[in-house]
């Protein structure tokens, strides 16, 4: 009966959601967040150098990329959940594709996402729990050569340096 009731809830949240999607609109992307500095270091040692914006509190994380025509090829957003959880994206209003990157507590990559689908509602999930969830412009994780395994570095993993 509680999954009937949450289910029957759904449209009247989704609505409430689009009401709010054309003033979001109008205002275009958000400021850009404050950047840090991230390193993938791939399976032979190639270090690839990013500076990610830091989604940090509920509001950030859940305006994300939204309304961005692109994201630059040397930056992206890393999505700090504080402690390791499962994580489920989606692309609404997320206006470009993106890979998404999810990142277990001791860096290291758990999955990659490849080519989301822009304003998509499926939920892309990290399949387990993750630290981080990272986005990047769509074709990094190949051009780079990226996958699971790989060591992500930044502080919020204890690994920066």
């Amino acid at each position: 009966m509680q999954r009937r009731h949450l289910l029957a809830l759904l449209p009247a949240a989704l609505a409430c959601q689009a009401a709010r999607a054309p003033a979001l609109a109008q205002t275009g992307p958000q400021p850009k967040l404050p950047m840090e500095p991230l390193v993938i270091v791939g399976r032979d040692g190639t270090r690839h150098a990013f500076n990610v914006e830091m989604a940090l509190s509920g509001e950030q994380q859940m305006t994300g990329l939204m309304f961005r025509p692109s994201v630059p090829a040397n930056e992206g957003m890393l999505f700090d959940w504080g402690a390791p959880r499962e994580s489920a994206m989606w692309m609404r209003n997320t206006i470009t594709s993106l890979d998404m990157v999810f990142i277990n507590q001791d860096g290291t990559i758990r999955r990659i996402a490849e080519r989301t689908v822009p304003q998509s509602l499926a939920t892309i999930p990290s399949n387990g729990p993750v630290r981080a969830t990272l986005e990047l412009a769509a074709g990094t994780a190949e051009r780079l050569g990226l996958h699971v395994g790989d060591r992500v570095e930044q502080r919020i993993f204890g690994t920066a340096r």
